[in-house]
């Protein structure tokens, strides 16, 4: 990866159906942000099928607009944005969004949530109430499907949005912040669950994030935005003290 802030001087820097190959994100070149409020510059940036980046960095040094860009909803100001080697030109449903707000639909049950992504690409009810209930079970939901997201609690909301992201196999899950108002034990387990629900799916995930431990468990890789790097995360996951050093690293360059 090599990335420069626009500001600053250059730098260089992983259900029922058969699990879906997951897509290849690239950023070529390219310069992020608004007209006349470029954020990042010259950023190059391969995510790998399958793998899980966890970026960090700073407020303000363009990790939303990073994923939003890859999401096809910002176009770059200069460059290329590509999946598999094509040109990203829009919003697509191989890539899909999670955020930190859970932006379910109020006057929607938990099981059409869940349901709404399979509706919008045209699967029939029963297979749309098949595969959200599998989901719902795999997110530890299945008993409050008839309910609305206002009886939910904060955790609960969140594996719903995440059950939902997932139930129509998206080939890349672009994460913004989405356990950032949990609390503590919350967030731990929703970490613990993410990593559990992946398994299988062949998803890329780009995982947005300031907490430096939860990129650290997470990710594959690390991309550090500000010290424009990406490091690699030893495997296995371990909360302890054998991240001592990278996390460090990590902090400095925050």
């Amino acid at each position: 990866m090599s990335v420069t802030r626009a500001d600053a001087r250059t730098g260089t820097g992983a259900a029922s159906h058969p699990a879906p190959h997951g897509a290849r994100l690239a950023l070529r070149g390219v310069r992020l942000g608004h007209r006349g409020n470029a954020v990042l510059d010259r950023v190059d940036l391969t995510v790998e099928p399958g793998e899980v980046l966890a970026v960090v960095g700073p407020s303000g040094c363009g990790k939303s607009t990073l994923l939003r860009t890859f999401a096809g909803l910002l176009p770059p100001l200069d460059g290329a944005v590509e999946q598999d080697g094509a040109p990203v030109r829009g919003p697509d449903g191989d890539r899909a969004l999670v955020f930190q707000d859970d932006a379910l639909l109020p006057w929607r049950t938990v099981r059409a949530n869940v349901e709404l992504p399979l509706a919008i690409r045209g699967h029939g009810r029963a297979e749309r109430r098949r595969t959200a209930g599998q989901w719902l079970e795999r997110v530890g939901l299945d008993a409050h499907a008839h309910k609305f997201p206002h009886q939910l609690s904060g955790g609960q909301r969140q594996r719903v949005q995440l059950a939902r992201a997932l139930a129509a196999r998206p080939r890349a899950v672009l994460m913004d912040e989405p356990f950032g108002a949990l609390d503590a034990q919350t967030r731990a387990g929703m970490q613990d669950l993410l990593v559990d629900v992946l398994a299988g799916t062949g998803a890329t995930v780009v995982f947005v994030t300031h907490d430096v431990d939860e990129a650290l468990f997470l990710g594959d890789r690390v991309a550090l935005l500000a010290a424009a790097q990406v490091v690699p995360v030893p495997r296995p996951r371990d909360r302890g003290a054998a991240y001592a050093g990278l996390r460090q690293q990590i902090i400095h360059s925050l």
